[in-house]
């Protein structure tokens, strides 16, 4: 059975952008399949994600924060200054409406998000390097993400704060702390290992669960609007994505980083928490409440389940790239 646990674990990790994908198709065409995920049953999904986080952290990787506090200082504030700079700048140059556009600054002004390790991994980078700038900028996230939101996003759209703050360190800090807490008294028992094994598969599917939740929601708008909406916010998350690559290895090559690290610190820069912006979407700016008054609150949450799905595959494809370049002797 653990045997059989863990393949579909691998099975799932290593093919999570398909899945996420096979889950917002089902969403469209059936979407009472994912109804149920909306809500609070949303902020305990992503809670189980930043759990699944917090098993892989341990007292090393802590130690990586102090040991090179410069590489992440400079990687937490290209994180925390590139992309929402960028998603703002997106919102002014295809004119989008202010519920698109709070959609995208949720996204640009998220942490990095976990699969951003994996990749890493996959294109040869600084893994520790990352653990560690994907672990600072989400230990930053309470503070930076509801001022930064407030700040690029506060004149267009009512940005409650103060619930921001709460909802981030209830949904991330608090299971990250849970979960690196038990990695650390119990990580060398057998059973944990076990259960530690498979917390990858559990991730991506938690992580299909929330983009399915929100597709079922907009499929109306979706339907409504025709393929123009679509195409016009995979165009602007595409750019965001890109861009956020582009300047973070921009950023390694400026302070001359080495190879390993400017490709590490360009995949944490452009891979965000979409999940999270997708649940601090609905939670925030989209909840029933404000939709009872103003059903095109919805729109908010298009471009952050767009990001879940199209961050997980261009992430793979760049690891790709930077792998092929290897076998070029290029970069």
């Amino acid at each position: 059975m653990t045997t059989l646990l863990l393949r579909t674990s691998n099975l799932l990790a290593s093919h999570s952008s398909l899945y996420v994908i096979a889950a917002a198709i089902l969403a469209f065409f059936l979407p009472e399949t994912f109804t149920w995920v909306k809500g609070d049953v949303s902020s305990v999904i992503l809670g189980i994600i930043m759990l699944t986080m917090g098993l892989t952290l341990t007292t090393d990787d802590f130690r990586e924060l102090f040991r090179r506090p410069l590489d992440i200082f400079i990687g937490a504030c290209a994180q925390y200054t590139l992309m929402p700079l960028i998603a703002w700048t997106l919102t002014q140059a295809f004119n989008l409406n202010p519920y698109l556009s709070i959609g995208i600054i949720l996204v640009g002004c998220c942490p990095g998000g976990v699969s951003s390790n994996i990749m890493s991994y996959l294109c040869r980078g600084d893994v520790a390097y990352s653990v560690g700038m994907t672990t600072a900028s989400t230990l930053l996230a309470p503070l930076m993400t509801p001022l930064l939101v407030w700040w690029l996003a506060g004149s267009r759209i009512e940005v409650d704060v103060i619930g921001m703050f709460q909802g981030i360190l209830l949904i991330t800090l608090i299971p990250v702390a849970i979960g690196f807490t038990a990695n650390t008294l119990m990580g060398k028992k057998r059973v944990f290992k076990d259960i530690h094994s498979v917390m990858p598969g559990v991730s991506v599917t938690c992580l299909a669960l929330i983009v399915g939740g929100v597709v079922a929601q907009v499929t109306p708008q979706l339907m409504n609007s025709g393929l123009s909406l679509f195409l016009l916010m995979l165009c602007v998350v595409f750019c965001h994505n890109t861009l956020g690559y582009a300047t973070g290895y921009g950023i390694g090559y400026l302070f001359r980083f080495n190879k390993a690290k400017r490709r590490t610190i360009s995949i944490e820069v452009g891979m965000q928490n979409a999940g999270m912006a997708t649940v601090l979407a609905t939670s925030y700016f989209a909840n029933p409440e404000i939709l009872a008054a103003n059903p095109e609150a919805i729109l908010c949450v298009v471009p952050c389940a767009i990001s879940c799905a199209y961050h997980s595959i261009s992430g793979t494809l760049l690891a790709n790239l930077f792998v092929m370049s290897d076998k070029k002797g290029k970069d």
